[in-house]
């Protein structure tokens, strides 16, 4: 009798609940899916199939042109290779300045942060303008540079937060008064003890900023004249344009042409994409615990 496992018998209500519960995780997993199932389908089928909406889950007339015609030009390769540059160059500085930035903001010694907080979090509400932004840019001798997607929008004031906060709360004032009373130097203590145990908010600071460098466009758009510095995403968009120009073709070949673009968007949005999805699986298991230990506390 000891030995039979005592179950707790649900109410009627309680199943009623958890039945409307996986009932909404299920349409909920559903609008999440469909539109990636979608995307990937239309871009292996036929440029006549996509156009005329008969792809709706599964691929139809399996045809990979659209990739063919992406990875035919030369300048998605080159597109590719700066995105990447990009990236990791400028994932690097962000992260690297967020740390430094963030960091002495977390302990209660370093005098005037609140002073210099202010001011950061001021940066969220007033913005200077593109035009003041580009003349800044300009008079640093930044346009048309791989600087110019760099160091402008280096630090965001919301991750800053995230990772003071994160300091905060992991990185105990006894530790650091230890560190000192043993000799440890501010680098040494930050380079040794801090980022050991910022693993969490690193992760989720990477992937912020990666997704970020990864997907813009703008910034290469006003201040990049140089193809050869164009990023992928810059490259994708003028591709899309220059295979919906309609003038001077005939009617014959418009169609043929749209029909080519319409494919190339689907195609467009997955070669964009794989990076980033390649990337989340190695810093997904500290995304969620930095998320919640460096989230704004109430």
């Amino acid at each position: 009798m000891f030995g039979r496992k005592n179950k707790i018998k649900e109410s009627v209500a309680d199943r009623i609940f958890l039945t409307g519960v996986y009932l909404f995780l299920s349409i909920l997993l559903v609008a999440v899916l469909y539109p990636l199932i979608y995307i990937v389908s239309a871009s292996i089928s036929s440029p006549q199939a996509v156009s005329s909406g008969k792809v709706w889950l599964f691929p139809v007339d399996l045809s990979f042109k659209g990739y063919e015609v992406l990875f035919s030009n030369a300048q998605i390769l080159t597109g590719y290779m700066n995105s990447l540059f990009y990236t990791i160059v400028g994932t690097l500085i962000s992260v690297t300045l967020t740390v430094l930035i963030a960091y002495p903001l977390s302990r209660r010694t370093f005098f005037g942060r609140n002073f210099l907080m202010f001011f950061i979090v001021f940066t969220m509400l007033f913005y200077g303008g593109l035009i003041p932004t580009y003349l800044v840019v300009q008079s640093l001798g930044m346009v048309d540079t791989r600087w110019a997607l760099l160091i402008p929008n280096a630090i965001a004031v919301w991750q800053v937060i995230i990772a003071r906060t994160f300091f905060q709360t992991s990185i105990p004032d006894e530790l650091v008064e230890a560190s000192e009373m043993d000799g440890c130097s501010d680098l040494r203590f930050l380079w040794s003890v801090v980022l050991p145990l910022a693993k969490p908010i690193i992760a989720v600071l990477v992937l912020m900023y990666a997704v970020g460098q990864w997907n813009a466009y703008f910034d290469a758009l006003i201040y990049l004249k140089n193809p050869d510095l164009h990023p992928l995403q810059l490259v994708l968009r003028n591709i899309i344009i220059l295979n919906t120009g309609t003038g001077g073709i005939e009617a014959s070949e418009m169609m043929e042409r749209q029909q080519l673009a319409d494919l190339m968007k689907y195609s467009l949005i997955v070669a964009a994409s794989l990076p980033v999805m390649l990337i989340y699986p190695f810093v997904q298991r500290h995304f969620v615990k930095g998320m919640m230990i460096g989230s704004v506390k109430g």
